[in-house]
Order: structure tokens, then C-alpha cells, then sequence
């Protein structure tokens, strides 16, 4: 590694090393090994798996909306949000710059997903009885209705946050155990 001394005698490292070894280290991975990323994306499938089951469970028939949709239980966006941070803090460590970034956001997306979307998808509710209401003679008595399911409860947010948290603490003890 090469050293340079500034002024006050303090060794500092060569700005052209620290280039080579950073894009270096940037062309040996991939997508496929980008273990954070991989971690969010097999949160938000659990997640959304989960939902999909336990709608067939209850109404005895598949929906697949369930998969894409948002709103539920668990949390497939706190899932998500909490497994990529947890993958980064085990690969990055929990006490630098990236983790707390997406450990910040995070919190702005599970606060997001109980008060703003959560009171929007209570007015659709009420928007939509005040339609269903209207005399059938009214401009707006055949408007197709509100989404209804946007937000989520706060323990359905606490679920889809553990669940993203266990699958990247077992998603991290597993490429543990295969190195």
C-alpha cells in the first residue's frame, strides 16, 4: 500500500491505491452475489407468499393479487426494507454510513406504511361507502371504487420487520456455513 506524509508528519494512504482496490473489489462481485439485495427480494417473496396461503386459507380460493398487492399481513415492504438493512449491516458492519442509511430508511418506510398509507386506505373506505350511497341518476354513482388495503396495522408491520430481520440473519448464517 502506498503512504504519503502530509504536513504535520501524518501518514495517509495514496488516493490512486485506494481507487484500484475499491474498483477491484467492485468488478469481482455481481448481482448474484450481492447478498443484501438477494435477502430483500427473498423478504418481500415470503412475505407475499405468506399472504397468498393464508387467503386461500381463509376464502378457500387463489387470489393472485395477493402476490403483487400491498397491504396485509405480514408487511412484505417491512420485510423487505429490514432484511436489506440487516444484510448490510452483516456485510458492511453495523456501524458504518450504509447500515445507518438503510437503517433510516427503513424506519421512514415502516413509519410510512402505518400512518400515511394506513389513514389513505381508511378514507377510501369511507369514500367508497359514500359513492356506494349516491342515487344511481348521479355522475359519480358508477365509478369504480377506491383500493381500500394500502397501509398496515403496526403488528403488521412488527411481523414483515422480524421476518426481514430472520431472513437475513439465516440468509447470513447460511453463507457462513458455505464459505
Amino acid at each position: 500500500m502506498d503512504k504519503m506524509t502530509d504536513t504535520s508528519g501524518t501518514s495517509i494512504q495514496n488516493t490512486s491505491t485506494l481507487l484500484s482496490s475499491s474498483s477491484s473489489s467492485m468488478s469481482s462481485s455481481t448481482i448474484f452475489t450481492n447478498y443484501p439485495l438477494i435477502f430483500a427480494f427473498l423478504a418481500f417473496a415470503i412475505a407475499q407468499s405468506i399472504k397468498f396461503f393464508t387467503s386461500w386459507y381463509k376464502e378457500r380460493r387463489w387470489d393472485i393479487k395477493q402476490l403483487v398487492g400491498s397491504g396485509g399481513m405480514p408487511s412484505s415492504h417491512s420485510a423487505t426494507v429490514a432484511a436489506l438493512a440487516t444484510a448490510i449491516g452483516f456485510q458492511e458492519g453495523f456501524g458504518g454510513a450504509l447500515f445507518a442509511t438503510a437503517l433510516i430508511l427503513a424506519c421512514i418506510v415502516m413509519y410510512d406504511a402505518t400512518g400515511v398509507r394506513l389513514q389513505a386506505g381508511r378514507q377510501a373506505e369511507v369514500l367508497n361507502q359514500i359513492v356506494y350511497e349516491l342515487p344511481a341518476e348521479h355522475p359519480l354513482a358508477e365509478s369504480r371504487p377506491l383500493r381500500e388495503l394500502l397501509g398496515h396495522t403496526p403488528p403488521q408491520v412488527i411481523a414483515g420487520g422480524l421476518l426481514g430481520v430472520i431472513t437475513a440473519v439465516v440468509g447470513h448464517l447460511i453463507t457462513l456455513a458455505a464459505v
